[in-house]
């Protein structure tokens, strides 16, 4: 941890108790599926937030819902929407896309980049996905990397989750917060 601290620019300082939470959280975390050695970005949203005791908080979000449909004559077509707050006022906005999670991203940039113009060059470059444990039928508990880009930089996220759409959303959401912690 010492060594990603460095590399990350983050002072972890001489408290041992932080290294200690820094340690059992992603012991924790791993334990359920999570890995941070593609995810530099998670990791050091998880560094800060122990670190400072805090959550970044740039925008809540309060529902988020996704469909795909197929048309009569083949097309399929992926929308989303999603309710977030940020900055005490609420959004609402829609995305299309050539996958459900194709459509949430665009769904939530929308929303938020009319206060974020930053988010205007947040770009998905890749997605990956990893079954983590079978649990039956069609049931599996799930990891998705995603990473991302600026046109300067390039981050990985991770989520979890048996259900690999809010993985896919917790990836999204954490690429999001750390674009708009780097501004």
């Amino acid at each position: 941890i010492e060594l990603k601290s460095q590399e990350l620019g983050i002072d972890i300082g001489p408290d041992r108790e932080v290294l200690g939470r820094v340690v059992d959280r992603v012991k924790d975390l791993e334990s359920h599926g999570y890995t941070f050695e593609a995810a530099d970005a998670s990791f050091e949203l998880l560094l800060r937030a122990e670190i400072s005791g805090a959550k970044l908080h740039f925008f809540t979000v309060d529902e988020w819902s996704t469909t795909v449909d197929k048309s009569a004559n083949g097309v399929v077509t992926s929308r989303a929407s999603v309710k977030i707050t940020a900055r005490g006022k609420s959004y609402e906005a829609t995305g299309t896309g050539n996958g459900p999670v194709n459509a949430i991203d665009r769904a939530l940039r929308t929303g938020l980049e009319s206060i974020y113009p930053e988010l205007a060059v947040l770009e998905l470059t890749d997605y990956k996905v990893r079954i983590l444990e079978n649990t039956g039928n069609t049931s599996a508990r799930t990891r998705v990397l995603i990473e991302s880009g600026d046109g300067a930089q390039i981050w990985g996220t991770v989520g979890v989750s048996d259900n690999i759409i809010d993985a896919s959303w917790e990836a999204l959401r954490e690429s999001v917060e750390f674009k708009l912690s780097q501004t």
